[in-house]
């Protein structure tokens, strides 16, 4: 037999094994996991938000699928569900035929979120109702990508810890300045699990089934994934900066995180070279060498990354996104807001409402790009 019909026919094995001959999950290390799944099929709902993650998605649904598979047995079930009823389309422009509306929605042991960009633009009334009312009962409650913020809105992860793609990190807790909001790849805290989005769902619902059935099954439905090992939850959801910017020199890549801790308090070019022990005009040296620019330069474009995500993923006031962004006024924000985008922030936020418009007409929307 093959290592991985081996790995299979174990896993089998021990999913069809008594729990008291269960190994000790080894998989993952998440402090407060939610309880284990019942002896029971478990029914897991998806709700789709318009404008959705089909990445995310799909990491979320084909472990459970592959966990069915390799364990030769029905584990799970699974329903789509959207706000009406009526087929959701997702970011990349498929359009997802759906089980029924959420109203429908009962006996579900988790219920799964998922959603993406311009999440905050879409009426969530029907989804609030309904996942108050399923939490009422005792279901877990999870989300993918930007599921975490309808989550929020709905007041349902307001003492639990919670996660959210990286981009949208600094609009969640703007709007939720209350929430315990992370970095991690994903949290699971008691019955909420949330996650980063993107493949990071594959390793949140690896470590759940994991948690559920087992490290063999869940480490068998990984290599089935091609995903050569499960992720810790706190691993970091970017790249590192040595990776993002292609640069080795130590005390460059020190700079430019700091740069990214101080958004809101830009600090000068004299105090960031002393912080990594150089001089100002070494450290002009060091920027124009790796990265073609200024350290002045850069800053002011992590900056503008930052003032970008904020005016297309919250409803704050133009001037309150400069202040947040280290602009000592309005007029000095758009200036440099359309030297680097080629327009002005008032037109980055008209595109946004567009975008508003374009989701409740079920069309699949994008970020505005760069001029």
């Amino acid at each position: 037999m093959s290592k991985s019909g081996t790995v299979i026919a174990a896993a089998r094995r021990h999913a069809k094994a008594p729990a008291s001959a269960a190994p000790k999950a080894a998989v993952v290390a998440v402090n407060q996991k939610f309880a284990p799944a019942p002896a029971r099929v478990c029914r897991v709902g998806y709700f789709l938000v318009p404008n959705f993650t089909m990445m995310a998605f799909t990491s979320a649904i084909e472990p459970l699928r592959l966990a069915n598979l390799v364990a030769d047995q029905t584990l799970y079930e699974w329903a789509l569900y959207s706000a009406d009823g009526q087929p959701v389309r997702a970011s990349n422009g498929v359009e997802v035929r759906v089980d029924g509306p959420v109203a429908a929605t009962h006996d579900l042991y988790a219920v799964i979120l998922c959603a993406g960009i311009g999440v905050q633009l879409v009426n969530h009334r029907e989804c609030v109702v309904a996942l108050r009312r399923l939490s009422s009962f005792g279901t877990a409650l999870g989300a993918v990508c930007t599921g975490t913020y309808v989550l929020a809105k709905a007041g349902l992860v307001d003492d639990y810890r919670t996660t959210i793609h990286w981009e949208n990190q600094a609009s969640l807790v703007a709007e939720f300045p209350h929430l315990h909001v992370t970095s991690e790849l994903f949290e699971i805290d008691r019955n909420r699990f949330t996650c980063a989005g993107g493949t990071a769902a594959a390793d949140m619902m690896l470590s759940i089934i994991a948690r559920d059935h087992g490290a063999a099954l869940a480490t068998a439905v990984t290599d089935q994934l091609i995903h050569h090992r499960i992720r810790d939850a706190s691993e970091r959801q970017r790249m590192d900066l040595r990776t993002r910017l292609g640069v080795a020199h130590p005390r460059l890549l020190a700079v430019v995180a700091r740069m990214e801790e101080t958004i809101e308090t830009p600090l000068s070019c004299t105090a960031l070279a002393a912080e990594v022990h150089v001089s100002p005009r070494q450290l002009e040296r060091l920027f124009a060498k790796y990265l073609g620019r200024s350290p002045t330069r850069h800053y002011l474009i992590v900056r503008l990354d930052r003032a970008r995500f904020l005016l297309q993923q919250t409803s704050q006031p133009i001037v309150s996104i400069a202040m947040a962004c280290g602009f000592v006024s309005a007029s000095h924000f758009s200036k440099s807001y359309n030297e680097h985008f080629g327009h002005a922030p008032s037109t980055e936020r008209k595109a946004v409402l567009r975008g508003a418009e374009a989701v409740t007409r079920g069309k699949s929307v994008s970020r505005p790009p760069r001029s």
